[in-house]
């Protein structure tokens, strides 16, 4: 059966953002089309790797000759968007897989987000194994050009900031009460 596809070639608007407090957010990708809004949940890991992906995927073909198009090197002014995620948030799934590529007939940044699936984790022992991952039920589909695409890298990055602040010691993240710093011997950090 033929998954079925929220397609979105390309939206009105594309961004990550969140919802809760620093160090309890739920991380969301969210594509909208007139009234149509469809979110997907992910975790921040992924969104990091979304962005730091499609920055890549944009410098590699600006430095190529696969694109007559100019493609920016940084966010277009117009385009930058820092409003709060669209009401109401309905998480449509949980994000497992994700493919990132670019087309070049239309040159646009192709992104396929699929469920998360325990059938799909593999464990170290079968690594080795022969594996086939089930079809997905559904999949998120997001169709953009590179001016989109490099301000949602840049939203992106401004979401992934906004969390708690990380220990200038440990790197692991303060929360407001404090956290246990592994390099002062278990005595307890405040945000500086």
């Amino acid at each position: 059966m033929a998954p079925l596809v929220h397609g979105f070639d390309p939206p009105e608007r594309f961004v990550a953002g969140t919802v809760g407090p620093p160090g309890q957010r739920t991380f969301f990708l969210q594509a909208r089309s007139g009234t149509r809004i469809v979110s997907v949940s992910l975790e921040k890991q992924q969104v990091q790797a979304l962005s730091e992906r499609i920055d890549e995927l944009l410098d590699d073909v600006m430095s190529s000759e696969v694109s007559d198009s100019i493609i920016p090197a940084v966010a277009p002014l117009g385009l930058e968007d820092s409003e709060p995620l669209e009401q109401p948030i309905e998480e449509e799934f949980r994000a497992g897989t994700m493919t990132l590529s670019w087309d070049p007939t239309d040159e646009r940044i192709v992104i396929e987000v699929f469920p998360y699936t325990e059938a799909a984790v593999v464990s170290p022992d079968q690594v080795d194994q022969d594996f086939e991952e089930p079809d997905p039920e559904e999949v998120f589909l997001v169709r953009i050009p590179a001016g989109v695409a490099r301000a949602f890298v840049k939203r992106s990055e401004q979401v992934l900031e906004a969390g708690r602040p990380s220990c200038p010691f440990c790197g692991n993240p303060i929360d407001p009460e404090g956290h246990l710093c592994v390099r002062a011997n278990g005595f307890r950090r405040r945000d500086p």
